[in-house]
This record gives structure tokens, C-alpha cells and sequence, in this order.
């Protein structure tokens, strides 16, 4: 019921910068949750941001300081602006969707990932 699209990977040079966005389609009500999550090859996936719709930000320690999420409540749009990227920032990045489709049912899911590749 939901289509959700990453975009704005690339390889980028250590100190470099990214923005990804994560958009979402389809029969959305309203977005409650829209998080940042990374998986590096042989690792769990894991946190990097997250934004509620009404609350405040929250990051990984990892990335605090260098990383900024925001959204677009009109384009159903969450962004990731990654400043000053390291090497060990190198994944595949997820946005996930907490999302109500109407009064009564809602919807958790994935977009494809987008992969980040940090050079030294």
C-alpha cells in the first residue's frame, strides 16, 4: 500500500557531504516516524536518526554533530543531510515508515537502501 524510494547515495571523499531523501507514495494518511537506519557489510543493522512528527530529532552517537534528519510533511519526504563523512559511514542506508493509512490500520515498512560509499 506504501512505495518507498531512497535517493542521494554516491561515494564521497572523507570530510565530504550527502543528502539523502526517502519518499513515500501511495495511500498515506499521515506519517508518524520516518528514520535513518545504515548496515555495513557483516553488521547489524542500526539506528542513525530519527524524526517523529512532532518530536524532537534523535542520533546515534556515531554521527551527532555531523548528521541532520528532517522532513516534508507536504512531499511525505525525510532527509538525511550527512556533513564531514567518514569512512566508517560506508553502508547501505534505509529510511523506515511508521505510517497510518487511515483511522484504524497502519503501516511499517523499508525503502530499498541507498548505498554510501566514504573514500579516505
Amino acid at each position: 500500500q506504501v512505495h518507498v524510494v531512497e535517493s542521494g547515495g554516491g561515494l564521497a571523499q572523507a570530510g565530504g557531504t550527502l543528502r539523502l531523501s526517502c519518499t513515500a507514495s501511495g495511500r498515506i494518511f499521515s506519517i508518524n516516524v520516518m528514520d535513518w537506519y545504515r548496515q555495513a557489510p557483516g553488521k547489524q543493522r542500526e539506528l542513525v536518526a530519527g524524526l517523529t512528527n512532532h518530536g524532537r530529532p534523535v542520533y546515534a552517537d556515531s554521527v551527532k554533530g555531523r548528521f541532520a534528519i528532517s522532513r516534508d510533511n507536504d512531499e511525505n519526504t525525510v532527509y538525511l543531510e550527512m556533513n564531514n563523512l567518514k569512512p566508517e559511514d560506508t553502508a547501505v542506508y534505509y529510511c523506515n515508515l511508521d505510517v497510518k493509512l487511515d483511522r484504524v490500520a497502519t503501516w511499517n515498512g523499508w525503502g530499498q537502501g541507498t548505498q554510501v560509499t566514504v573514500s579516505s
